[in-house]
């Protein structure tokens, strides 16, 4: 048997809330659409492939947009919830990785790696996505800043809930094996690769509605926290009891708009 083209504790950090990851994290904004099909030069793409498109949040985002979608992803979890999650014609997924999609040469028009990017060994990633998009083609690397902004005390609650979570981790050697990439070297990494003749970053924004129980679902979406959960840590000593507290106090039960930052790092073939 050969060797799987992606790392497996990578894949395993996603494993086993998908339905969570789904219901609470954002879909990319719509504007993003307009943005690709015009640095691509093309009204309709034939085909947009989803690199790590987890439970389809960033794939179904391009249903009736172009004639073809395909999602990557080698979660057998994530794929699962992507499928059952999606009813549209020409959107479908399959599995695979961002080093070995499958798919053949110069195939597609746009390629997206929606919030995964940092998961993916750059290297063989950069030529993987040159190989399949047509010259000209577009890949984007999307990734959004957390958490999103919508109130001060709920943000800092947050944040020092993720603090905990990333100390508990490295303290008990959760994440050894998991291998992650800084996201603000993305574009220096994708200039660097010689895989593409134009590089640049714009930032989109993006508003969704949420309140208390979806900034907890938010933190719960996090691999860093499924992780430590899955070892045994009690919400409490993973600090999300806390951030409830918080949350409900600040939030209640009322959505009021969330604003979003996201950051597009483009590459041209």
């Amino acid at each position: 048997m050969s060797a799987p083209s992606y790392n497996p504790a990578n894949v395993e950090r996603f494993s086993g809330f998908s339905d969570t990851y789904d219901r609470h994290r954002p879909q990319p904004p719509a504007i993003l659409i307009d943005v690709l099909t015009q640095i691509a030069g093309i009204e309709r793409p034939a085909l947009v492939v989803d690199v790590g498109s987890g439970t389809g949040l960033s794939t179904r985002l391009w249903a009736g947009h172009a004639d073809q979608v395909i999602g990557i992803e080698p979660g057998d979890d994530m794929r699962r919830q992507a499928e059952a999650q999606t009813t549209a014609p020409g959107v479908r997924y399959q599995p695979g990785s961002s080093t070995a999609t499958g798919l053949p040469d110069a195939c597609a028009d746009i390629v997206t790696a929606s919030q995964a990017l940092h998961w993916m060994e750059p290297e063989s990633t950069f030529a993987e996505m040159a190989r399949i998009l047509r010259p000209g083609g577009v890949f984007a690397a999307i990734d959004c800043d957390w958490p999103p902004a919508m109130h001060w005390e709920a943000e800092a609650a947050y944040d020092a809930c993720m603090a905990r979570v990333n100390a508990i981790n490295r303290e008990r050697g959760f994440t050894r094996e998991v291998r992650k990439w800084a996201k603000g070297e993305h574009l220096g990494r994708m200039q660097a690769s010689g895989h593409f003749r134009y590089t640049r970053e714009v930032v989109l924004h993006h508003l969704e509605m949420g309140n208390a129980e979806r900034l907890v679902g938010l933190a719960l979406s996090q691999g860093r926290v499924a992780t430590v959960l899955k070892h045994g840590i009690t919400e409490a000593d993973a600090g999300i009891t806390a951030l409830r507290a918080v949350a409900q106090r600040v939030l209640g039960d009322d959505p009021r708009p969330w604003y979003f930052s996201y950051r597009v790092r483009l590459g041209i073939t």
